[in-house]
């Protein structure tokens, strides 16, 4: 038997068994039986409304428990034909567990990616909003190139994009912005960016020519819909400011206070909108992007690791946690402090090549979710 291809056999099995405990596989198999057994019994269907419920999330455990159970039987089959396989001259074994290894490889990939990408907030459209922190103009260059970052992020995945609000800094790049990402786990995929960013380089702003240090903050929401309830008094927990919307240059796209900033007073979370040309639509739009955080504030809540994240972009500055560092010279490289993935390519990374860490962070969010239960 050919030791390379044990070697693969025993991790993809390590793979799944990891799946399988990560996931409560038994204890999700239970819950089905238990719903299996109430609808089995006699007046089920006396409340329509909660048969309903029951009935949904049968299929969700349905749809969630049938592709780990191939799983786990197909490894269980695997280690089958390795006996076979043992005792096998004719080489029809090693080939048969070649192609169960090529079947049981595609549906693991699509598990493990579902498991990365489960909360049902993680289909959903995602607020990106970048504030420059410590550091100045570079902070305000740092800000904007990684505005530009996401921007072709999503062009590259054949996201839309809208762009809500944008202050531009007194020399150079930006002092806040929100970028609205439009499409299919959209959120699911950037909600891994959200904390402090830390660039290095040799400042263009500095006329010495000195090493500079830049930071800025990032935060990620999904732009949820009615079926998440989130109470709030516009009257009373809510303060709007109206303004002029400011464009480039600080001239003002119109003459009219069409911009409108809310703060949540309990809270102090502070969204803003200019994109619309009426100030009604703006309020409408940051109403709701208001709503978006004040959900994924409660999310958080209830999430140990995402609770611990939150903690990191606490303080935009040397004294707060960095999730990412950017380093430009006089060494090269891109690390996360979280995956510790490391690249030596930040031009790329910046150019929006962030697929790769983008996949570190969701393994890394697996793996802390795994040892939290």
């Amino acid at each position: 038997m050919d030791n390379e291809l044990l070697d693969r056999c025993s991790k993809l099995t390590e793979r799944i068994l990891y799946l399988k405990d990560s996931l409560d596989y038994d204890v999700q198999k239970e819950k089905l039986q238990q719903i299996n057994d109430r609808m089995a019994a006699p007046g089920f269907w006396d409340n329509a409304e909660r048969a309903q419920e029951q009935v949904t999330e049968l299929s969700r455990l349905k749809a969630f428990l049938n592709p780990l159970t191939e799983l786990i039987t197909g490894a269980e089959d695997l280690e089958v034909l390795l006996e076979f396989a043992e005792a096998d001259d004719t080489g029809e074994s090693q080939s048969e567990i070649e192609q169960t290894l090529s079947r049981l490889s595609k549906t693991l990939e699509m598990v493990e990616f579902q498991a990365m990408l489960g909360a049902p907030e993680d289909r959903l459209n995602a607020y990106v909003t970048i504030q420059a922190g410590e550091g100045g103009t570079d902070a305000a260059d740092f800000a904007e190139m990684l505005l530009r970052m996401y921007m072709r992020w999503s062009e590259n995945h054949d996201f839309g994009m809208e762009m809500l609000e944008r202050t531009d800094g007194e020399e150079a790049g930006i002092r806040h912005a929100t970028l609205l990402v439009k499409g299919d786990f959209a959120f699911g995929y950037l909600k891994g960016e959200s904390g402090n960013h830390r660039l290095v380089r040799m400042s263009p702003f500095n006329s010495a020519g000195k090493r500079q240090t830049a930071f800025a903050a990032v935060d990620v929401t999904p732009e949820i819909d009615d079926n998440f309830d989130i109470e709030i008094d516009w009257d009373k927990d809510v303060k709007e400011d109206t303004m002029r919307a400011g464009g480039a240059g600080g001239q003002h796209v119109n003459k009219t206070e069409s911009a409108v900033r809310l703060t949540h007073l309990a809270t102090g979370v502070v969204v803003r909108c200019q994109n619309e040309r009426s100030q009604h639509q703006n309020r409408a739009a940051a109403r709701k992007m208001l709503t978006a955080k004040l959900y994924q504030m409660e999310v958080e809540k209830r999430e140990s690791e995402t609770a611990a994240r939150r903690g990191e972009k606490s303080k935009i500055g040397f004294g707060g946690e960095t999730i990412r560092n950017y380093v430009l010279q006089p060494e090269q490289f891109v690390k996360d402090t979280r995956s510790e993935l490391k690249t030596s390519n930040p031009l790329t990374v910046l150019d929006g090549d962030l697929d790769e860490f983008i996949q570190a962070y969701l393994k890394w969010a697996l793996g802390q979710e795994s040892d939290a239960k």
